[in-house]
Formats: structure tokens, C-alpha cells, sequence
């Protein structure tokens, strides 16, 4: 799940994407409403974690401009307005969740899990393509009764390839779904990722492999029978 965090305060910024990132997310952080409006427009995001009290704009202006200009991901609200008045305000301008500051790192979790589920992108059901499983709520991957030992971005690859099985996957959606926006990457770092990846589904004697499409990216496919 790749979120789009918006927060103007720094430590809470890299506190916030930090838990993200260790409970399997990715996330790029921004520090502006105009910031977080151009990441929109170029990224694809699941979630947006938004802040009301931006310096440039307020955050509830932006989330009504994204409704009224369709963006239809889902927007959890994270403020220190605790007001009733607030909370409806914002669930009526079209968030989807809302949280107070301060907060629990396991609750931010579990509130953006919860609107995972609602998307329906299945977090409560086993993930399998061949003999090949994952199970998104654990974060555990397996080949037949094998426990693969992956990295966590071996785990988010592997989601993100068994969810679209059978269909191209370019290397750039691939690398956009991994990494943060502005990571440093190598120019081969998708290439040594997937390389890993094969490798370790080969050894475990997966029915499937990861074929490159040359040019245009990968796709994982069943191996003839």
C-alpha cells in the first residue's frame, strides 16, 4: 500500500513514515498542501495521510479540492483538532478516517489496514498464484509448506507481482510502487531486486517465475506444465 503523507512538522513527518515503512507501507512525505496536490498528480497513491494545519493552505481546502477533481483515493485525516465539529467537517468534506494528535503509531496502522480492506484490496484472504502464497496480513510468503526468507522489499515486490499475475508490469510502476518519491536509486536497483527475488522463489522450487519483458518490464507467469 503506497501512502501519500502531508505534514508540515518535520519530526512527526519522519515519525509517522518511519512506523509506515517498518509495518510494510510506502510512503512519501511531503511538507505542503501544494507539494501534496503536484505528488497527486504524478504518483498513484492508495492512502493519503493529511494534516489540517498546513503552512500554505488549510488541509481541508485541499481535501475538497481533490473530491471535487476526482481523486478517489481513500484520505485519513490526522490533526490535533479534536473537536466534534471538526471531525464531521472533515468525514463530510470526504475523509475517509479520522485521527487526533497525538496518536498511536499501532492505531495509524490499523486504521490505514482498515481502509485497505475497504478498497478491497483483501487483506484478510491469502494471496496465491501457482504454488506460490502471501499472506498480506502477516507479511509471510511461501512456496507449497516453504517459509521464504525475504527483505521487506522482497515481501512488497512479491505482493505487488502476485496481485497482478499474468500482466506486464513496466519498471517504472514497479519502481513507483516500491520506493519512496526522491529515494536515491541506482539505475539497475528494480533490475537487482527482481534478480533476488527470482532467485529465491527458484531455489524454493516456485511454479512460477518472473519473466522480464525486455524494454518494457515483468510479469509473473505460471511455468509449463
Amino acid at each position: 500500500m503506497k501512502i501519500l503523507l502531508i505534514e508540515d512538522n518535520r519530526k512527526l513527518a519522519e515519525y509517522a513514515a518511519l512506523g509506515l515503512g517498518k509495518a510494510g507501507f510506502v510512503v512519501d512525505a511531503v511538507s505542503t498542501a501544494g507539494d501534496g496536490w503536484e505528488a497527486l498528480a504524478v504518483g498513484s497513491y492508495d492512502a493519503v495521510v493529511l494534516d489540517l494545519g498546513l503552512p500554505d493552505r488549510d488541509g481541508m481546502d485541499l481535501l475538497e479540492e481533490m473530491r471535487r477533481k476526482g481523486v478517489a483515493c481513500a484520505v485519513l485525516i490526522l490533526t490535533a483538532r479534536d473537536g466534534v465539529e471538526n471531525r464531521v467537517n472533515g468525514l463530510t468534506a470526504g475523509a475517509d478516517d479520522y485521527l487526533v494528535k497525538p496518536f498511536a503509531m499501532a492505531e495509524l496502522v490499523a486504521r490505514l489496514r482498515a481502509l485497505e480492506r475497504r478498497q478491497g484490496k483483501g487483506l484478510e484472504m491469502t494471496l496465491c498464484y501457482g504454488n506460490v502464497s502471501f499472506d498480506p496480513r502477516t507479511r509471510e510468503a511461501r512456496v507449497g509448506a516453504i517459509v521464504l526468507t525475504l527483505s521487506r522489499r522482497e515481501r512488497d515486490a512479491l505482493e505487488y507481482l502476485i496481485r497482478r499475475g499474468g500482466r506486464v508490469i513496466t519498471r517504472t510502476a514497479l519502481e513507483e510502487a516500491l520506493y519512496p518519491m526522491g529515494e536515491e536509486l541506482a539505475s539497475n536497483a528494480v533490475d537487482v531486486l527482481i534478480h533476488r527475488l527470482r532467485k529465491r522463489l527458484q531455489d524454493a522450487g516456485a511454479a512460477v517465475v518472473i519473466v522480464t519483458m525486455r524494454g518494457v518490464g515483468y510479469m509473473l507467469s505460471v511455468k509449463p506444465s
